[in-house]
Parts: C-alpha cells; structure tokens; sequence
C-alpha cells in the first residue's frame, strides 16, 4: 500500500528550519518499517518541498507555500491506501486524517497497527 506518514512538520516549531528538520526526520522514522512490511512510504513534505523550491518559495508560510503544502497533502490523499498518524499537534495531519475517514481510508495510530508491521512480542 501506499502509506502517508503524517504528524507535526511546522507545527509548534515558530517556523525554525531546525526544529522543522528534526519534526521531518521524525516523519521519516518509520518509513523502512514500513518498506519491509512491502508498503511504499510517502510524506506530503517529500513532494511540497521540491514543488515550493521549484516555484521560487522563499519564506515558510508565505502565500506559495500555503498555495502548495496543504493541497499537495490532499492530492497524495486521492492515490494513497492508508494514513499512519504519528503522535504531537498538527493541524495539518488532522486534516488528512478527516479527508482520509471521509474516502474511506484505513487511518493508524502506531506503527504496529499498520498491516504487516506487527512486531514480535
């Protein structure tokens, strides 16, 4: 399947590029489990990124960005098959979980949950 990994990215960071890298590497955490487990991972930040870089964004938060990061979420949304929903605040990954229970997508809470990624006791 494949599997959008969602949680905090800008979310309580006061746009600090640091604080968003580190809240990226913590999406990131679980995506070869998840490749083990024969899902593809895909993080809305892996493809908004480039996209704004690409289109000249230049300030987190500015109007491209907004014109970009959300609807890049909800558009991965039409083609993924599951949502792992890491833990922490974030406005943005609840709207993904709402979009994904109103299509019908199966939505996880731990890692473990997710088909195929039960780990031994």
């Amino acid at each position: 399947m494949l599997i959008l990994i969602a949680g905090p990215y800008r979310s309580g960071t006061g746009d600090d590029p640091g604080k968003m890298a580190a809240n990226l590497k913590r999406l990131e955490e679980p995506a070869y489990a998840l490749f083990k487990a024969g899902h593809v991972p895909m993080i809305g930040e892996w493809v908004a990124l480039p996209v704004w870089n690409a289109a000249g964004g230049k300030s987190i938060g500015d109007d491209l960005y907004e014109e970009i990061f959300h609807p890049v979420a909800h558009r991965l949304l039409e083609l993924c098959e599951g949502v792992l929903r890491l833990p922490g605040d974030s406005k943005g990954a609840d709207n993904d979980v709402r979009i994904a229970r109103e299509r019908g997508i199966p939505v996880w809470y731990t890692l473990e949950a997710v088909p195929g990624c039960a780990r031994a006791a």
